[in-house]
């Protein structure tokens, strides 16, 4: 099996004022929040964003894996829909001393290159700096940051950094070059 090198940037913003909004895609596309835990539902959104890109790490992950991560509290997803159908989605994973990760960020591929995403970016970035406004008892956001790399969408770091997030690491590996998976076992990616 052969390597192929990968660049990891982590990006952050410090402070609300930092997130730079998109202006709002035209037509009848809402965000709303996946409010009950579904790891059937999770899976297939990381699955069908994540399935041309290279997203494995969680496509092995038994149901009570799924059921764990979403469990915690404070976790939340945001899906955009595009008259009804999914066509993205958000997840939000609060840290420690009041830092919020955006852990998947991203568009199923048919919704991409429709200004979908930079307005998903903004909500789901505006939802991580009010999240402690949903759950008492968690520290007032502090910082909010993410992580990209070479193998995502070509658009990704560009969207980031116009939203106002700025880089803070960068790290380059040698990983084992994977098969694209698509959106689920044995479907090919376009």
């Amino acid at each position: 099996m052969s390597n192929v090198t990968v660049t990891t940037w982590s990006l952050e913003q410090t402070a609300p004022a930092d997130l730079l909004p998109a202006i709002a895609p035209g037509g009848d596309v809402r965000i709303v929040r996946s409010e009950v835990p579904s790891p059937e539902f999770s899976r297939f959104l990381y699955a069908s964003v994540g399935g041309d890109i290279r997203w494995t790490d969680r496509l092995g992950w038994t149901y009570a894996q799924w059921q764990e991560a979403l469990d915690r509290p404070g976790v939340e997803t945001w899906v955009a829909y595009d008259r009804g159908t999914p066509a993205g989605y958000v997840e939000l994973d609060p840290q420690d001393d009041g830092v919020v990760e955006i852990v998947h960020f991203g568009l199923i591929p048919a919704f991409r290159g429709r200004r979908i995403g930079g307005h998903l970016l903004t909500y789901g970035a505006a939802r991580a700096w009010d999240l402690a406004e949903r759950w008492p008892g968690r520290a007032e956001t502090k910082r909010v940051w993410l992580h990209t790399c070479s193998k995502d969408g070509e658009h990704a770091m560009d969207n980031y950094q116009r939203r106002g997030f700025k880089l803070f690491d960068t790290k380059v590996e040698e990983e084992p070059d994977a098969a694209t998976p698509g959106p689920w076992p044995g479907a090919r990616a376009v």
